[in-house]
């Protein structure tokens, strides 16, 4: 066994595997970059080695500096995490010619199955299911227009070196592949260095669902079932589970032994993941077919550990170090359910725009591990630390597991995070949401669910009710205190215990009697609620017990009234006595000041091209500027015809959330 390994990434996936090497007594060496420099990975690891600049192309993705590290530090063996250089076989070629151990697969299955064209030769040739298509050199779109009539519409174009989403179009007719071939040619080109496009059959109500597959350097292979990973958005997974809703156990054992017969035709051992599209529509459950191999262990790897009771990491140092699996296809587990949501600094408010920035509170919910229940948090991030633009948005992944789905499902009400924006209302809503609650899933789910963006989860009649009474509570409870600070207004006056409570542009009349150890609370003349809760300001989380119902609302002081949320949405909530309600109707609403003749950064970012400059005029959709965040690029484009006036940034320039572009005439 080793004693010494290297971790070459950052984040959370260093964390996860330093914590595993650590239980293993196996000492760790972190890596990082200047933006990384106090990151918790680096704090958690024996060792570390700075790299370079914050940039990840000059230090995370420098092969070259990860095998100084390595020699400097005495490392034996590198795991790549994933991302970065886990799937580049220039790497692992290089680490095995430095006589340092790749935790991962040999370098001819990266090669193999890096390539989507060849790949899908090799799994046809294994006897894999593959998407009818075409999968040779297409010339020119006249013969791309020829292939989608042969192949029969729809059809998907796809980049042959192509991932993350990029590089694919969907065309339902001639006149889609005319316009997209030479499009997706460009994005390959221009993204991956590559612009040969493959055509396929585009199945219909996809589900997108793969095989963790697992195999050792002695020839033993073995699938450990299948995660469910349709929920997704722009082709980035946002929720995975195992095993499958929609998967049978004849089902599960086709795809796997299919999976198992593909990792063997290219020689794989260590952990890998076999990405297969289903046809939802198709009922028989025999419609499965290949999509690619990640020849790397996955984001979603937590969902299979906690069904299967293995650790995928020791194992795949395990097989690194020449240990052959010490257990048997048979013996593989499917032990109850489990759930895995990303958490993201985006705003999903926003059209999911990238956020950056301070985590001025970071709380997860608590972590536990019993027969009845798992909660488990993956995170490579602490309170006071800085989510940077260098890198992926994510900030966690939050992992529960029960004996059965509907309880593996978790509101993520108690997940505490501030100073920067996030996405944990939208992760809330999309796992109380009776689609997904039925498991009839599709790839396309978020974009038919919310084809106008988030506005946050619906609250229904009993839910609006109880937060009137807890705001009403949260109100009193704070005035209260305010009356009784000693010698500061005299005697005190304690405050009306009716008070109107506004959310959104509804109004509820909320009577409160407190008692000892509680509230009773009458919403509108309805019968008493009896909320039993301690909250005291200040106070960031508020759990109450009203008749029975668990409720867990987060609070914050917003303005002169609160903002409550929980179950997937943030409620603006305004509290006062009765008198001033009636006094505010006659208040004059402030109307907001017109920004329109500015272009504002929508979120943090580096200006990386201005298209305009003073006195050029600008048509409506026309690019204005690129702002570059978290590993994406987007385009802000004119919004009207427009002359310039002037412009207040240049490229090069870190922007500021609202922080003015361009300002027209």
């Amino acid at each position: 066994m080793f004693k010494k390994i290297l971790i070459a990434n950052r984040g959370e996936i260093a964390c996860r595997v330093i914590r595993t090497a650590r239980r293993m007594g196996i000492k760790t060496v972190a890596v990082y970059s200047d933006a990384d420099a106090r990151a918790p990975h680096v704090r958690l690891a024996d060792e570390s080695v700075r790299l370079g600049p914050a940039p990840a192309a000059e230090s995370y993705l420098k092969a070259e500096l990860i095998i100084d590290a390595c020699k400097a530090t005495g490392a034996e063996a590198v795991h790549p995490g994933y991302g970065f250089l886990s799937e580049r076989t220039s790497f692992a070629e290089a680490l095995e010619k430095a006589g340092i151990a790749f935790i991962g697969p040999p370098p001819n299955a990266i090669a193999a199955m890096g390539d989507k064209i060849e790949s899908k030769k090799l799994a046809k040739a294994a006897g894999v299911n593959v998407v009818p298509g075409y999968l040779g050199e297409i010339a020119d779109t006249d013969e791309a227009v020829k292939i989608a009539h042969d192949i029969g519409f729809p059809v998907m174009m796809k980049a042959s070196a192509g991932g993350g989403g990029k590089g694919m179009r969907l065309a339902y007719n001639e006149k889609d592949v005319r316009e997209g071939f030479e499009a997706t040619k460009r994005e390959g080109l221009n993204s991956f260095g590559d612009d040969r496009v493959f055509i396929e059959k585009f199945i219909e109500d996809p589900r997108h669902i793969e095989i963790q597959v697992l195999g050792d350097k002695h020839g033993n292979i073995l699938y450990l079932n299948e995660r469910e990973c349709s929920i997704q958005r722009r082709h980035q997974k946002v929720i995975e589970e195992a095993p499958s809703p929609f998967v049978s156990p004849e089902m599960r054992k086709a795809m796997g032994e299919q999976c198992v017969a593909l990792a063997r035709a290219v020689g794989y051992h260590s952990a890998g993941t076999v990405e297969l599209i289903v046809s939802g529509a198709d009922k028989t459950g025999e419609s499965f077919y290949f999509l690619e191999m990640n020849t790397r262990l996955q984001v979603e790897h937590p969902v299979t550990e906690e069904v299967t009771g293995l650790d995928l990491v020791e194992q795949m140092i395990r097989v690194a170090a020449g240990e052959k699996l010490a257990f048997t296809q048979d013996e593989v587990k499917l032990n109850g359910w489990s759930i895995e949501a990303r958490v993201y600094a985006e705003d999903p408010y926003r059209g999911f725009l990238p956020s950056t920035g301070r985590l001025t509170t970071y709380r997860p919910p608590a972590e536990h591990r019993d027969g009845d229940s798992v909660i488990r948090v993956d995170d490579g991030v602490a309170e006071g630390g800085e989510i940077s633009m260098f890198y992926d948005p994510m900030i966690a992944k939050l992992i529960s597991w029960a004996p059965t789905r509907d309880e593996a499902v978790q509101a993520l009400d108690a997940f505490q995070l501030s100073g920067i924006s996030d996405n944990i209302d939208f992760l809330s809503a999309l796992l109380q949401h009776q689609r997904f609650r039925s498991g009839e899933l599709t790839t396309g789910f978020i974009a038919e669910e919310y084809p106008e963006g988030f506005t946050g989860a619906p609250a229904d009649e009993q839910l609006m009710t109880d937060l009137a009474a807890l705001a009403a509570i949260v109100e009193l409870t704070v005035e209260t205190r305010a009356a009784l600070i000693d010698g500061q207004l005299g005697d005190p006056v304690f405050p009306e215990a009716v008070q109107v409570v506004r959310i959104g542009k509804r109004d509820f009349t909320v009577a409160i009697a407190p008692y000892d150890g509680g509230n009773l609370a009458i919403v509108d003349g309805g019968e008493a609620i009896d909320v039993v809760g301690d909250w005291s300001p200040g106070d960031k989380l508020l759990v109450a017990d009203m008749d029975g119902r668990h409720r867990i609302v987060q609070v914050a002081k917003s303005g002169r009234g609160w903002t409550l949320t929980t179950r997937g949405a943030a409620h603006k909530v305004v509290v006062v006595p009765r008198h001033i309600a009636e006094l505010a109707k006659h208040m004059i609403e402030k109307v907001p000041p017109d920004m329109s003749r500015f272009l504002l950064a929508p979120m943090p970012g580096l200006l990386t091209r201005l298209e305009v400059k003073a006195g050029d005029k600008v048509e409506a959709g026309q690019p204005v500027a690129v702002v570059e965040a978290m590993k994406m690029e987007n385009i802000l484009r004119a919004e009207k015809s427009a002359t310039v006036k002037a412009t207040q940034a240049k490229a090069g320039d870190s922007l500021a959330v609202d922080q003015i572009i361009v300002e027209f005439e």
